[in-house]
């Protein structure tokens, strides 16, 4: 059984996450794609790629380990979409980052490209892990910002 180039784009983008390699990543989104952050409680608005590239290379900063694993990987021909299930973890200078994902990825009619991308993602996590995240790069700037003063004078 041959794999589809969907399935082919879907690994690829996982390997992209794997090596933190934004470039990659964006890559393989179509010009228009949307990446939407699920649920929608969380409050985050649809992003074009340009911001989320900016989010992603503000996070290939903080996270050091990150990998992601596709435990399910579910294909929609007709639909020309596919589900993945993944688990994800990293070390930050919060600590450990475990987390949870459901992907809906829709390809354009070649398969190669990701049209809308809907991440669904472990609500808790992102409720109590990235505030102290947040907390932690702000006492990182703060100190690093001392020690430049520090050596000023």
């Amino acid at each position: 059984m041959t794999v589809s180039q969907r399935r082919k784009t879907a690994e690829a983008l996982v390997a992209a996450f794997n090596n933190m390699d934004v470039d990659s990543i964006i890559a393989h989104r179509s010009p228009d794609c949307l990446r939407h952050l699920i649920p929608n409680s969380l409050g985050f608005p649809p992003q074009p790629n340009t911001e989320y590239g900016d989010t992603l290379h503000q996070l290939a900063g903080v996270f050091h380990n990150f990998s992601c694993t596709i435990n399910d990987l579910l294909e929609d021909k007709q639909a020309n979409r596919i589900c993945l299930y993944l688990c994800a973890r990293g070390d930050t200078m919060a600590g450990e980052y475990v987390n949870e994902y459901m992907w809906l990825l829709d390809f354009d009619e070649s398969g190669e490209k990701i049209t809308c991308s809907k991440e669904y993602s472990d609500t808790i996590l992102a409720r109590d892990f990235f505030p102290k995240l947040k907390a932690a790069m702000t006492e990182r700037r703060e100190q690093s910002l001392g020690q430049d003063e520090a050596l000023r004078k």
